[in-house]
């Protein structure tokens, strides 16, 4: 279907965020780099690769339970950074701001960021502000770039799953998008759940430490784990079963789902990633996972299969068979 009109779920990670990348940008930037699709470029400068990332966060509302706007930006980068091999070094960060915003809250946000920044050993080093009118916007939108060094000597990258290749997230998922609706609904639950929002470069840091044969790592953020694996799935051409009993979830989180009518697999992340290794390599790679503070769940999921090529299927708790596509519609917009 054609749409004469960008909507909001354009920007939820799902199918009509696929079109929009696909369909628009990439035939009018295309290049091999960008071609990737990955969560950050990876480019080689004489005889060094750097990684490189940008990202908007428009997040509503931007304080949350476990977090705020300042430090999603500063952890969605660095993690975009680190999935894709590198160590992240440096950071820009542009701020439009509406006319009106307190100032007490701006001073809370940027405070947050610095710390979040100098927990990840990133230093901001460049950045922007703008002032638009009343209702230009929403109160803060902020832009981020960063850049990294990538020393490791494998590739990290869709093309290099392989059948046989084993699946293992880092954690529960759905949390950041819970928490976003417990805030933004004023949900009274007996337990609140707080976002995941999290740098996970030191993680990421062991792992590959760990292992040289890591094929592939990605940051499950908007469309959640579901959107990710499809379009790893379809990107790769390969099929991914995945078992429902073995992702980790959260009681509350599975709760609210459920009174609302959400799917876990599709709710946004923001301190979770998936990998993908060799069977040979798995059991190792989990156990440094859970040696760290944001790996202590991690937990296999899956496995990727050479049958029926660009498929993810899901292995549910009753013992049955569902495909597992991406999402059509927007289930949580302003997510990060």
């Amino acid at each position: 279907m054609k749409y004469d009109k960008i909507l909001l779920e354009h920007g939820g990670g799902g199918l009509l965020s696929n079109e929009l990348i696909s369909e628009y940008f990439l035939p009018r930037f295309q290049n091999p780099y960008l071609e990737r699709l990955e969560d950050s470029a990876v480019l080689t400068i004489g005889n060094r690769k750097f990684c490189f990332t940008t990202d908007s966060y428009v997040v509503s509302p931007v304080f949350f339970p476990g977090g705020n706007i300042g430090s999603l930006a500063v952890h969605g980068t660095v993690n975009d950074l680190s999935v894709c091999g590198g160590k992240p070094l440096y950071m820009s960060c542009g701020f439009i701001l509406e006319e009106g915003f307190p100032f007490t809250s701006l001073e809370i946000i940027i405070q947050t960021m610095a710390e979040a920044a100098n927990i990840a050993h990133v230093k901001i080093v460049t950045g922007d502000t703008k002032v638009v009118a009343r209702g230009a916007a929403d109160g803060i939108f902020i832009n981020t770039s960063g850049i990294g060094v990538v020393e490791y000597p494998g590739t990290l990258s869709v093309k290099n799953i392989q059948p046989g290749d084993i699946i293992i997230v880092n954690g529960a998922i759905g949390d950041h998008g819970a928490a976003i609706i417990q805030a933004r609904e004023n949900l009274s639950l007996t337990s609140n759940i707080l976002s995941d929002s999290a740098p996970l470069n030191d993680l990421i840091a062991n792992i590959l430490q760990a292992s040289p044969n890591v094929h592939c790592m990605r940051d499950a953020t908007r469309g959640g784990l579901g959107a990710i694996l499809a379009e790893i799935a379809k990107s790769a051409q390969v099929r991914i079963d995945i078992d429902e009993k073995s992702i980790p979830i959260q009681e509350n989180v599975r709760g609210i789902c459920e009174i609302l009518g959400f799917d876990p697999l599709f709710l946004a992340n923001e301190g979770k990633m998936i990998l993908f290794c060799p069977k040979s390599d798995a059991d190792k790679l989990l156990a440094v996972m859970r040696h760290h503070k944001h790996g202590q769940n991690a937990a296999i999921i899956g496995m990727v299969s050479d049958i029926g090529k660009g498929r993810v299927v899901i292995r549910t708790s009753i013992g049955g068979e569902r495909m597992v596509d991406l999402p059509t519609g927007e289930l949580v917009p302003r997510i990060c």
